[in-house]
């Protein structure tokens, strides 16, 4: 049976309406929650982001979120996070002092000096792979971004897409349950919906990837 309802995490902060409709426009329902206890039952997260590191795991700890998300994660739920959500999986970032979720090892890294920030708009996003979420999506496609940081895991092999703005950072990160975009999907038109349609339907209700 298609599971029916989508767990958008609500930290005080994140584009949240605008990923909720994304998520209603493709077919499901989504449950924007803070409770703890809701994202452990979860069969499918969406952690958005809008925002700074150290602002957002303080967030996520006074709801007692931080321990959930790293099980639900670790345990094989369907996870897809959005720019800041990408970044919170990383072990620390250079915009701030407290550890983040450390899902994937590695460090995010403010843009070089000389570099515009944000980097702002519509940008490139080149594959290194498949995936089912990234089903019938072209290497080269266009999506939305807004950030001043971006992450560098430490192993290169968990990085699907890269961008290029005076330097190749990462732009997707994916293995096994866990999808995450720099970029933003809900601002991203057609394509940005096609992402999370094939991520609820394949990785979800079909359960590839799993």
């Amino acid at each position: 049976m298609a599971v029916s309802t989508v767990t958008v995490v609500d930290y005080g902060a994140g584009n949240l309406r605008s990923v909720a409709k994304a998520v209603e426009r493709v077919g499901y329902l989504p449950q924007v929650t803070d409770d703890p206890r809701e994202v452990l039952r979860a069969r499918a997260v969406i952690l958005p982001g809008v925002g700074a590191s150290d602002s957002a795991m303080r967030a996520l700890q006074q709801r007692g979120l931080v321990g959930p998300l790293r099980e639900v994660i670790r345990g094989g739920v369907p996870f897809f996070g959005v720019c800041l959500g990408l970044q919170l999986l990383l072990d620390s970032s250079e915009e701030g002092s407290m550890p983040c979720l450390g899902i994937v090892p590695g460090r995010v890294k403010r843009f070089p000096p000389g570099l515009k920030v944000p980097h702002m708009g519509w940008n490139q996003v080149t594959l290194g792979g498949e995936h089912p979420v990234f089903e019938g999506v072209e290497s080269g496609s266009y999506f939305y971004f807004v950030h001043s940081y971006y992450a560098a895991p430490d192993d290169p092999g968990l990085v699907l897409g890269t961008t290029e703005y005076g330097i190749q950072f990462c732009s997707v990160i994916a293995v096994d349950n866990l999808v995450a975009t720099q970029f933003h999907p809900e601002k991203s038109g057609a394509l940005g919906l096609r992402l999370y349609e094939n991520f609820l339907r394949l990785m979800v209700t079909e359960g590839a990837g799993r």
